[in-house]
């Protein structure tokens, strides 16, 4: 990965929108968001929150209008894209046969990290979600928030410029969620750019620099 280029954490999201044959998932929608921002976007559900995450990820081709990040078309299938974006949107792909830790340790070290210290980084980071007790557990056997945790984990145990969250506060109670909105204010203040669907007003309220109201289709 040393090889590709780092691309700023700038993102433009100029008007795009995605319909299949005739139902509109996402309406024309503009998002700007710059390095050390959290974007929040908020919306009922089925409004298209997933589907414009997905579109500013290039893990979806929009309809109309364009999503760039430092400049470059949003396309998950440019190495450069795929360097700049840490995204927890769905869920991830997890081994039966491997311990939690070991996922971190395969994820920090595929990203070009030392792999002599990714135990290290990777209990970490599960200390701080308050889950370093489970490292030696299997992902089937976690409980819905402990999913959460992990999930959020496997996405913050890799460098990205950009990152992406679908309501990261889903099956968490109220201390979860403050230990979660730190983490999230962390890496923007580290540079990365943060854009996150969220239906929490205290956590929206806490990490926004500003919101997009994503507006159901009718």
């Amino acid at each position: 990965m040393s090889t590709v280029a780092v691309l700023k954490g700038d993102v433009h999201a100029e008007g795009v929108g995605k319909t299949i044959d005739t139902t509109t998932l996402l309406l024309p929608t503009n998002v700007r968001a710059k390095p050390g921002r959290c974007v929040v976007l908020r919306g009922p559900n089925g409004s298209g929150k997933t589907t414009l995450l997905r579109i500013i990820g290039g893990l979806l081709e929009p309809t109309v209008g364009t999503a760039t990040i430092g400049g470059v078309r949003a396309d998950e299938r440019l190495p450069s894209i795929r360097a700049a974006v840490g995204a927890l949107i769905g869920t991830p792909t997890t081994y039966r046969d491997l311990t939690l830790i070991d996922h971190l340790v395969l994820i920090d070290s595929t990203w070009g990290r030392d792999p002599d210290t990714s135990d290290a980084r990777g209990l970490e980071l599960m200390g701080q979600l308050g889950i370093e007790h489970l490292h030696d557990r299997f992902p089937h056997e976690l409980s819905s928030g402990q999913q959460q945790l992990f999930r959020l984990a496997l996405t913050f145990s890799r460098p990205a410029t950009v990152v992406l969250l679908d309501e990261p506060e889903q099956r968490l109670d109220t201390g979860k969620r403050e230990v979660v909105t730190e983490l999230i204010r962390e890496r923007a203040r580290a540079g990365a750019t943060v854009v996150m669907a969220c239906h929490d007003p205290a956590m929206t309220k806490s990490l926004a620099t500003s919101v997009v109201d994503v507006v159901p289709a009718r």
